[in-house]
């Protein structure tokens, strides 16, 4: 199967707003001509891939740089100490799985604006750089077994930069994400996230979605939807002492043995 640019089938597109990205009126509507047309007779199984610190490193430390401009977004907006904005940006973070999302609620924080100082600012065209062992991993999985989907608590605009900086924009058919253009916040661990990853992907049923991701919360909630996720923890990094899911992997390589059908076999990779 011809592979699909993820800039080209996108089905959660943001709304019309006043700094959301804006598409040409074609793409729009190639966009809903698929949604109508294919969704509703495709029924692969479908693979989510969550996209930070599980299709890079979490050694690259974005996560780390992107804790500190968190930090100095609280400082700069709100009327509260360096201590305070550390302390608050980790409650936030606890309770409802996204920073800005306690921001939206009790301070009345455009999304927009937090995703252009925070995930915008970040430095990733210096950090990330093609992964070829990704893309050979991501290659392997058949797409005529599979479809293969994004879904992140990003903005759209933070998930199209990582994929394509790692050179595998074109490898996935869609992207599920947190749309910052639209109230209220959506994100995992909600289960309302993971209704729309179904909704936007066109999953045949709940029990037919596989999820990787390397958020342990994440991973419980998506567990108790009735998914099959594999938890990611790299080497170097602790295991949990209770598994939040029936799978945990060292490396995303390590798919290839736990879901066989999902990959080409020996013969389909001689001749594709």
């Amino acid at each position: 199967m011809k592979p699909v640019s993820l800039l080209r089938l996108c089905p959660s597109l943001p709304p019309i707003a006043r700094r959301a990205p804006r598409f040409p009126n074609t793409f729009v509507r190639r966009i809903a001509m698929a949604s109508t047309n294919s969704v509703a007779v495709d029924s692969r199984p479908v693979f989510f891939f969550d996209i930070d610190n599980c299709l890079y490193s979490r050694k690259c430390n974005i996560h780390d740089l992107m804790q500190e401009l968190i930090d100095k977004f609280f400082i700069a907006h709100l009327p509260i100490s360096a201590q305070d904005a550390v302390m608050l940006h980790q409650k936030y973070y606890k309770e409802y799985g996204l920073a800005i999302e306690g921001l939206t609620k009790h301070h009345k924080i455009d999304p927009l604006e937090f995703n252009k100082e925070v995930d915008d600012a970040l430095p990733l065209d210096d950090i990330l750089k093609p992964d070829p062992k990704l893309r050979k991993l991501l290659e392997d999985m058949d797409k005529s077994k599979v479809k293969m989907w994004l879904l992140t608590n990003a903005y759209v605009n933070h998930a199209k930069r990582v994929v394509k900086l790692l050179g595998v924009e074109d490898l996935f058919e869609g992207v599920t994400y947190c749309d910052y253009g639209s109230q209220p916040l959506i994100c995992k661990p909600n289960q309302k996230m993971y209704e729309k990853a179904e909704q936007d992907a066109g999953a045949p049923s709940t029990e037919q979605c596989y999820f990787v991701d390397d958020s342990a919360l994440n991973c419980e909630h998506s567990q108790a939807r009735g998914w099959t996720t594999v938890h990611l923890v790299e080497p170097g990094f602790a295991l949990p002492e209770v598994p939040p899911s029936k799978y945990t992997v060292r490396s995303l390589e390590e798919l290839r043995g736990l879901f066989p059908q999902f990959f080409k076999s020996n013969d389909e990779k001689s001749t594709s």
